[in-house]
């Protein structure tokens, strides 16, 4: 289905939420620094978070509320620092998070997850975080979307929001959403068994359920078909907030159901894409697609190979439309394939046919390499399976804030 996304919408843009983003003071510059998102009622939610076996403090929180707990009512968001690999002291920092944020909003802190991007290995700030919480609680507003949206930001260079509204059962609803991610950028979110961060909130009525089912299937579809530099963070999570207000009701099964997963897949995979678009350094966004592989698995990982080789990436950088990187970055991908029946085209050109140099003029392959936006195609002849990644070329600019993000 095709969905109009509004990208001057927010968090704010669904009925009942507010949002506030402020400077508390994590960041030298002074930029905004953290962000609060309340649900004027107890909502129904879910979450997805990041497989890294060293997983942050504000994970373990927040994946032990949404196995545990029936409702939340707040997010917590702080940039400029992790809290990871910040062992018990980090995870009682967490909770404490949720006490002040509890206590400034009137809430049980079990209502309150929390997210935290930022450096990796130091302690949070704790007099900072109760001083954002103040300003933020104070600051709350059904227009704070966008600020909110900004204080999250760590490497990126615009703030990412957005909101889609659709007509279920003869009523709207809302989805809204702001997410921040530049850098340490490829995602295996999973269901609760430099970073990307996601808030979505809706006025559906939706069992946790049946929402974590939906956000399950749709991060394989957005967020987890993404990749900047190959390094998953930390810290990776989506959270999905629904306070039912809009009194649309939704049932596993039903029509109604499916429009909205497709529409908050929408939602996500416009998110994504704007992730990348933004990837430091960023000069080219770059659809990396498999067909006719002989499953998904191998399709994934010729796909997945293309998309974080450094020397395609670097290539891409440079206007080289230097197809032998591609051709060794599918041979060591761990994929089950016939070099000899691959085909790869770049846009609509054709690179390699049957394993072999296409012939194509290299002015035309630089012409479509050195464009914005791309797509390397490849078609392996060998199956009915497919699969394609999101990426982005590595700059020297990437270098450079990845050399000097500490110092």
């Amino acid at each position: 289905m095709d969905f109009k996304i509004d990208e001057q919408g927010s968090v704010t843009s669904t009925p009942g939420f507010r949002a506030a983003g402020v400077a508390a003071g994590f960041k030298r510059s002074g930029a905004p620094d953290y962000a609060l998102v309340l649900s004027e009622e107890p909502a129904n939610f879910a979450g997805v978070f990041t497989s890294c076996r060293f997983a942050a403090a504000p994970v373990l929180l927040d994946r032990k509320r949404v196995l545990e707990q029936p409702f939340a009512q707040a997010v917590s968001i702080n940039s400029g620092n992790a809290n990871a690999c910040t062992g018990e002291t980090g995870l009682r920092n967490a909770e404490r998070t949720c006490e002040l944020v509890g206590a400034a909003l009137g809430l049980a802190p079990e209502l309150v997850l929390v997210c935290s991007t930022g450096r990796i290995g130091t302690q949070m700030p704790m007099a900072v975080l109760e001083k954002g919480v103040k300003l933020a609680a104070a600051a709350l507003s059904p227009e704070g979307g966008a600020d909110a949206a900004r204080a999250i930001m760590t490497t990126d260079t615009v703030p990412k929001h957005a909101a889609l509204r659709l007509e279920l059962g003869g009523r709207t609803v809302t989805l809204g959403a702001m997410t921040k991610g530049a850098g340490m950028i490829d995602p295996r979110l999973t269901t609760p068994h430099a970073t990307m961060l996601c808030t979505v909130t809706t006025d559906a009525k939706i069992s946790n359920e049946l929402l974590q089912s939906m956000l399950e299937a749709n991060a394989e579809e957005s967020f987890n078909r993404i990749t900047v530099d190959g390094d998953m963070s930390t810290n990776d999570t989506v959270l999905v907030l629904a306070n039912g207000r809009s009194g649309v009701e939704l049932t596993a099964g039903s029509p109604e159901s499916e429009q909205f997963r497709l529409a908050l897949l929408a939602l996500m995979r416009n998110l994504a894409r704007r992730m990348v678009m933004d990837g430091e350094g960023a000069t080219k966004f770059v659809t990396v697609r498999v067909e006719h592989a002989r499953s998904e698995r191998d399709a994934r990982l010729c796909a997945e190979a293309v998309a974080n080789s450094l020397l395609c990436k670097t290539a891409w950088f440079g206007g080289d439309p230097n197809w032998g990187r591609v051709v060794a970055a599918l041979g060591y991908s761990g994929a089950e394939f016939v070099p000899e029946k691959t085909d790869i085209y770049y846009d609509a050109l054709p690179v390699v046919l049957r394993g072999g140099d296409a012939g194509t003029p290299e002015p035309e392959l630089c012409t479509i390499v050195g464009q914005r936006e791309f797509t390397v195609r490849i078609d392996l002849h060998d199956g009915d399976a497919d699969y394609w990644v999101w990426t982005s070329d590595v700059s020297y600019e990437y270098v450079k804030i990845n050399a000097d993000y500490h110092t």
